[in-house]
């Protein structure tokens, strides 16, 4: 589904943020630079890297045309920079000098919001490059922010996990208590939710936080009547484009920017539902600009693709060494940029033909297996927690059609394994891979598949809810201090377990049955 095209290696401490315009990605980091890439060959564009900034940069955005990129930084301030020739436009002083965490342009472009370590939220008049109003939040940090697609509100997340909505005047519209040890980012999806009756009347958005989960919530709007309380940030009447998604589709969409207007009658914050699948915090979320796919990416050094539909894993994304701490979807082509901690940033590219709910980067069918470079095996083995064999198997050429030829010999006599438990560890992550693409390779009755990983069950369980679950798998998401159905998403009335043995014998029946292969 998602294929790693590129690595980008330029910055020479912790990547902090990635953002793309429609024809360049732009990247922050610890070591106080903003360096900026073009898509057609992500070369480094001639004024690249930007300076500045005294101390370390943490967020990075481009304006909605792509023509002007702001940065923020622990100096206090927010850089604006022209992005056709990157000459620094303006210093944005943050009131009371704090340092500043986030930054980001209104969909109008009329405005630019900066937020800070002391709480203060500023809004500054795009054009004029002046302060426009300010404000606080009333606890912690603020590291969050994120524009509704009309432009009619913005809200931002704070470390001590409160969402706020804001209007123009830096009134507080609604406060949320969403993540109990601090929100990390929020994204809100373009695309509008249609009620069927009086038109666009609310819009998803994501939120993730230290407690490890990643929420959804829907942002209702009490009606569209009237011009709106925020005719300043700009925004015009709806108007409809064809626009590529990352699954190489065309689709109608409301372009950003292009939105009815939305009146100051109410707005309200409901939460939706909680996505599993990461067992650390999640330091980030995005959506793709057609709406229908979330990433995030965490602690868990792991970068997790969701299907917003369904709200499936799609795929699981584990080339990172360390955090995960940025991720972002290109708006106009089928690209997505992961940050880390590794000081690397990753370009992948999506192919969404058949997207398949539960597959890792490592999870494809036979042939693609033998195929596998040494860097994919490489890869495979970091996600398998074997990452202390990387350089044993790259001295000694192990790719994907060797890695499938491994046995008890080989590695005891070749690779020259000494440890008995390593390498049996090693010999079952294989088998393991020979039944993934065995599934692959053959009709999986679905009632013979765990819910969580998707992949045919070995010791299937029953829960509390009613639903069967691969042990381990269900085992997992317990010890992670879930207490919800992976299923429902409802309360577990109990965490207690019950062997399926009718399953695991239909199952072992099953693969009796189904012809043998080499």
């Amino acid at each position: 589904m998602a294929t790693l095209i590129h690595t980008l290696a330029d910055h020479s401490d912790d990547i902090n943020y990635c953002a793309f315009s429609s024809s360049c990605l732009a990247t922050c980091s610890l070591d106080k630079t903003v360096r900026v890439y073009s898509l057609n060959s992500f070369t480094e564009l001639p004024y690249s890297p930007l300076k500045g900034h005294t101390y370390a940069v943490h967020c990075c955005c481009f304006s909605p045309s792509g023509h002007v990129l702001a940065s923020c930084s622990t100096d206090g301030t927010t850089a604006v920079w022209d992005a056709g020739d990157g000459r620094r436009l303006a210093v944005l002083e943050q009131p009371g000098g704090s340092p500043v965490r986030v930054c980001r342009f209104s969909p109008g472009a009329a405005y630019l919001v900066s937020g800070a370590a002391d709480g203060t939220v500023a809004l500054w008049n795009a054009r004029s490059l002046k302060l426009h109003r300010s404000g606080n939040v009333k606890d912690g940090s603020l590291v969050a922010c994120a524009f509704s697609p009309n432009g009619n509100f913005f809200v931002t997340g704070s470390s001590c996990g409160d969402l706020t909505i804001w209007d123009d005047k830096m009134r507080c519209l609604h406060n949320e208590k969403a993540h109990d040890l601090g929100v990390t980012c929020c994204d809100i999806s373009s695309q509008p939710i249609s009620d069927g009756e009086h038109g666009f009347r609310s819009f998803q958005m994501a939120s993730c936080g230290q407690d490890n989960q990643i929420k959804l919530w829907l942002l209702l709007v009490a009606d569209f009547s009237g011009r709106g309380f925020l005719s300043s940030f700009g925004t015009r009447a709806g108007e409809l484009e064809r626009v590529l998604t990352p699954a190489k589709t065309a689709v109608q969409m409301w372009r950003p920017g292009r939105w009815p207007k939305t009146s100051a009658a109410g707005v309200e914050l409901k939460h939706k539902c909680t996505l599993g699948g990461h067992s650390a915090p999640v330091l980030a979320c995005a959506f793709s600009y057609d709406g229908q796919l979330l990433v995030s990416g965490s602690v868990d050094k792991s970068v997790i693709i969701y299907e917003m539909s369904t709200g499936n894993a799609l795929q699981t994304l584990t080339q990172h060494t360390r955090y995960v701490t940025t991720c972002a979807f290109a708006p106009y082509s089928p690209l997505l940029a992961t940050g880390s901690m590794d000081k690397t940033v990753n370009i992948w590219q999506f192919d969404l033909k058949q997207p398949c709910a539960g597959t890792t980067a490592e999870d494809e069918p036979q042939a693609a297996v033998e195929a596998w470079s040494e860097d994919d095996v490489s890869a495979w083995l970091r996600a398998q927690d074997l990452a202390d064999l990387v350089g044993l198997f790259k001295t000694n050429n192990i790719d994907g059609k060797e890695l499938l030829n491994l046995t008890k010999e080989s590695l005891t006599n070749e690779l020259k394994i000494e440890s008995l438990g390593l390498r049996s560890k090693v010999l079952q992550k294989i088998e393991d891979l020979r039944m993934k693409m065995a599934s692959a390779s053959a009709a999986v009755p679905e009632e013979f598949l765990c819910p969580i990983t998707r992949e045919l069950m070995k010791d299937p369980v029953i829960a509390a809810d009613g639903y069967s679950y691969e042990k381990e798998a269900m085992e997992s998401w317990i010890s992670t201090n879930r207490r919800s159905s992976p299923m429902t998403n409802l309360p577990l009335p109990s965490l207690l377990l019950t062997p399926n043995r009718t399953l695991k014998m239909a199952i072992g029946r099953w693969l009796e049955a189904r012809p043998k292969h080499d």
